[in-house]
């Protein structure tokens, strides 16, 4: 059952033009539109990856969709998309909605820490984590999060949003690079040593039943991709197939200049020092 917006609060930044509307069931949704300016399937993407990231136990937000009447959009003046040279009302139906971050108490939420308050967020191993996710859905964005606390708490949460550009935004493919879908800073990383620093999230993705994956795509309203279950269904089936390449695809990021391990050990060197082209294996090169 989709939630009924039932009324308008902000627009929010990025790409995507979002509204920050608020539901029927008492809490706040970024909405992203079917006319968006980056592609419908962002829709899709958004939907499909963060179910899948929920399903592997990362602090993602709940995903809905959203039910916006067109009287509503009629009497909102800010329900409007900027297309440049035009403005456009957003279409209404059915929009994705994503769980706004810290509902509505402000000063809560957070998209940027100094060092000190970063390294001590409680959940900062699962960048990891998000990272296997972003690299089996081929995320061709930087990774997004937010940073959350409680009242009189002094440790934020990662929450990690926005998942539009997975699957190569409207595309629906995978363009696999070392540097895509990670986080801009080096910092979330520096604590891994080895691929048990990706667990629980690693295994939990490459042996996720097939079933849940089918079953979230199956969720997703076809609208928000043409309506040809043909497409969804082969980017299921890639999708599944790409399971055993998410190693191979975090071995490639790690082995970039950007050196993101520098407490990955292997033999004497660390894992990303120059002259060690034998630290990873024969898995690099293959790129889809």
């Amino acid at each position: 059952m989709a939630v009924l917006a039932v009324q308008h609060i902000r627009r929010m930044r990025g790409g995507a033009q979002g509204q920050l509307m608020l539901g029927a069931d008492g809490h706040a949704y970024v909405v992203k539109f079917q006319n968006n300016p980056q592609h419908r399937r962002v829709l899709a993407n958004e939907f499909l990856a963060t179910r899948l990231a929920r399903a592997a136990g990362l602090t993602a937000p709940e995903v809905e969709l959203v039910d916006v009447s067109k009287w509503l959009i009629d009497n909102t003046a800010e329900l409007e998309i900027d297309l440049g040279r035009a403005r456009v009302k957003c279409e209404p139906g059915l929009q994705f909605g994503s769980r706004f971050v810290g509902g509505l108490m402000p000063g809560q939420v957070v998209d940027y820490l100094p060092e000190e308050q970063l390294l001590e967020v409680k959940n900062l191993a699962e960048f990891a984590g998000i990272l296997a996710l972003d690299k089996w859905t081929g995320n061709a964005n930087g990774r997004q999060a937010v940073f959350a606390r409680r009242r009189r708490e002094r440790r934020y949460q990662a929450v990690f949003i926005d998942f539009g550009y997975c699957f190569h935004a409207g595309e629906w493919r995978f363009e696999d690079a070392p540097l895509r879908g990670v986080y801009y800073r080096n910092d979330v990383y520096r604590e891994v040593t080895g691929w048990e620093s990706f667990e629980p999230w690693l295994t939990r993705l490459e042996t996720l039943p097939a079933d849940t994956v089918w079953a979230a795509a199956g969720e997703v309203p076809p609208e928000w991709y043409g309506g040809d279950l043909g497409d969804m269904e082969a980017l299921v089936e890639k999708l599944l197939a790409r399971r055993s390449r998410i190693r191979e695809l975090i071995e490639m990021f790690g082995n970039s200049d950007r050196g993101p391990f520098p407490k990955w050990v292997r033999g004497e060197k660390k894992v990303g020092e120059e002259g060690n082209g034998e630290r990873w294996g024969s898995t690099i090169g293959r790129v889809m």
